[in-house]
C-alpha cells in the first residue's frame, strides 16, 4: 500500500500566509488546483478555504469543482480546444484565450445559450508558450473586442513553466503597457492584469512587483511553500503539506552488486557498478510504490539515513543498512515530495489519498 496525505493544518497555514501577503499588496488571487488531478477528497479541503476562485487546465476537474462548490468562480487556464467549447461554457466562468477563431466560436455558443463568458487574453512575454505576440495585440483586440456574449476581463501572461523565463519588473511593466495600449486604442476597460503564478511571488516580497499587477494564480507555493524563483523554501511557510507513505513489503540482506551480465533496465539505463566494493552487502527494503507512480528524483526519505537504490514499475528499493530505526515488513516509510512528484502520484489510481491533521501523520506502528 502507498498513501499520499494532505495535512489540513499546514495547508490552512500556507493559505493564511499568502492571503495576508496578497491582501497587503492589494492583489486578488486564485488557487490553481491542477496538481490535485480532480481528487475529490483533496478538492474538498481546498474548496473549504476562504477564497472563491479556482483555476485548472482540465475541464473535468473544473466540472468537479462546480459540483462541489457551485458558487465558486472557475477559470480554465490554457487556450480553449475547439472541441471543448460547450464544456467550457458549462463549467468554466472564465477562460484564457489566444485564438480569434476560438473566441468567435465561444461567442456563438454563448449567444445561443444566452450567457456571457468572461475571458483573459494571454500575451507572449518571452516564454514561448501560449500568448498573443505583442506586435499583433492591437489587431487581435480589434477583431475580438466586440464579440457578443464575450467579456474581456483581463490580460495575463505565463512565464517559467516551459523554458524557465523568469518574471521581473520589466516584463510586468510591459504587460501593464499592453493593457494601457488596448484601453486607449479601443476605449475599453480591462480590470485585471494577471501578472503571474507562484514564480512571481518573490517579486512581491522584495518590493519589485509593480502595484498595477492586481491578480495572481497560485498553486505550487500554496501547496509546497516554495520560492519557485530560485527553488528555495519560503520562511514561515510549510513545505510538507503533502507526504508519501509507502509500505515495506520485503527486507533482506543482499549484495550491492548484481550477479550476471548487465544489459539495459526498464528505463533504458545501463548501470555501472565498477566503483562498488566487491562482496559488499547491505540491508535493503522494498516498498510498495514504483516508477509507474512517480520519478525517483521527486521523492526524498524523511529519514535521511535511508538511500534510494533504484526502482522498477511497481517497486522501489532502499538501502536501510544505516537506518535510524529498526524497520520491519509492514512499516511505512515516509517521503517528502515535490510538485512534479505529487502530480504523478495524484494521477495514479493505485495510490490512496487521505487527509490528516498535525500530530496524526504517523502511519507506522508506535
Amino acid at each position: 500500500m502507498s498513501i499520499v496525505t494532505l495535512n489540513k493544518d499546514k495547508l490552512t497555514h500556507n493559505f493564511n500566509f499568502l492571503q495576508k501577503l496578497f491582501s497587503e499588496n492589494n492583489i486578488e488571487w486564485s488557487v490553481v488546483t491542477k496538481v490535485l488531478c480532480g481528487n475529490e477528497t483533496f478538492l474538498k479541503e481546498v474548496l473549504s478555504l476562504p477564497i472563491d476562485e479556482f483555476c485548472d487546465s482540465r475541464i473535468s476537474n473544473l466540472e468537479k469543482i462546480k459540483v462541489l462548490s457551485p458558487n465558486s468562480q472557475t477559470v480554465y487556464i490554457k487556450p480553449v480546444p475547439l472541441t471543448f467549447v460547450e464544456d467550457i461554457l458549462s463549467y468554466a466562468d472564465v477562460s484564457f484565450n489566444t485564438e480569434i477563431n476560438t473566441l468567435k466560436l465561444i461567442s456563438q455558443k454563448a449567444v445561443s445559450i444566452n450567457t456571457v463568458h468572461k475571458t483573459v487574453i494571454m500575451i507572449e512575454m518571452g516564454e514561448l508558450r501560449e500568448g498573443v505576440v505583442r506586435e499583433r495585440l492591437l489587431d487581435f483586440f480589434a477583431k475580438v473586442k466586440d464579440l457578443p456574449s464575450i467579456k474581456i476581463v483581463g490580460i495575463g501572461t505565463n512565464l517559467t513553466c516551459m523554458n524557465g523565463v523568469l518574471p521581473d519588473y520589466g516584463k510586468m511593466k510591459e504587460l501593464y503597457e499592453c493593457r494601457n495600449e488596448v484601453e486607449q486604442m479601443f476605449g475599453i476597460d480591462i480590470p485585471y492584469i494577471s501578472g503571474g503564478a507562484s514564480v512571481a511571488i518573490p517579486l512581491i516580497m522584495s518590493g519589485e512587483m509593480p502595484e498595477y499587477i492586481n491578480h495572481f494564480r497560485v498553486g505550487e507555493t500554496l501547496f509546497f511553500g516554495t520560492n519557485v524563483y530560485d527553488h528555495s523554501d519560503i520562511e514561515g511557510m510549510c513545505q510538507d503539506v503533502f507526504k508519501l507513505h509507502a509500505e515495506i513489503i520485503e527486507i533482506k540482506e543482499k549484495p550491492n552488486i548484481p550477479e550476471g551480465k548487465l544489459g539495459y533496465n526498464l528505463t533504458g539505463e545501463k548501470k555501472d557498478f565498477s566503483v562498488e566494493p566487491k562482496n559488499s552487502t547491505s540491508k535493503r527494503a522494498i516498498i510498495d510504490v514504483g516508477l509507474l507512480e512517480m520519478n525517483l528524483k521527486d521523492l526524498k526519505p524523511i529519514d535521511e539515513s535511508l538511500k534510494i537504490v533504484g526502482g522498477s514499475s511497481d517497486m522501489v528499493v532502499l538501502d536501510i543498512e544505516d537506518a535510524h530505526r529498526n524497520y520491519k515488513v509492514g512499516d511505512f516509510i515516509t517521503f517528502n515530495i515535490n510538485y512534479m512528484g505529487l502530480l504523478s502520484l495524484m494521477n495514479s489510481d493505485y495510490v490512496e489519498k487521505k487527509t490528516v491533521k498535525t500530530g496524526r501523520e504517523q502511519l507506522n506502528p508506535a
